[in-house]
């Protein structure tokens, strides 16, 4: 039997807070994520405020114990874009091949991925995983990580198997 994974989406975005956008990514997460298969069971807008982010993610792992954490937004250099701090503060570990592989891939498509600072990390039994904002950057970075998540997540929670080669 398969293991459906849980997963949480929040997206951060000052303009998706008020109302004033649509969130089109956490959509496009969505759909990939539950191909993993995994089930949405969380959802999250909050503005780029860097306790909100850090607050939402601590509230989705240790409160709901959800296995996937993706936040969508706020990676970049701009002054608002704190995710990887929020990120940075609430997880136990990284897992920086993950974010690498991210920008690397995103980087054959637009230079622009070389100013990411998304990362990848690991709090509890959980991982959690920054994507950039706009709606084919989040697809396309959450894309290049699907063929390793379902392992990663196992090994995360425990499982003792043997890694194939």
């Amino acid at each position: 039997m398969t293991r459906v994974f849980s997963a949480g989406i929040i997206t951060v975005s000052d303009k998706g807070s008020r109302g004033e956008r649509k969130d089109i990514s956490g959509g496009n997460v969505k759909g990939l994520i539950e191909t993993l298969p995994a089930r949405v069971e969380a959802y999250r807008i909050v503005a780029d405020e860097e306790e909100e982010i850090a607050q939402a993610i601590i509230d989705f792992v240790d409160e709901r114990n959800i296995d996937i954490v993706i936040t969508t937004g706020g990676t970049g250099v701009s002054p608002r874009d704190v995710t990887p701090d929020a990120t940075g503060k609430v997880i136990d570990r990284e897992i920086p091949g993950m974010a690498e592989i991210m920008r690397l891939e995103s980087l054959k498509k637009t230079p622009h991925a070389m100013i990411s600072r998304a990362i990848v990390g690991i709090r509890k039994s959980s991982i959690i995983i920054n994507l950039p904002g706009s709606p084919k950057g989040a697809a396309e970075n959450l894309s290049v990580l699907m063929p390793a998540l379902k392992h990663a997540v196992e090994k995360i929670k425990g499982d003792l198997s043997d890694c194939a080669s």
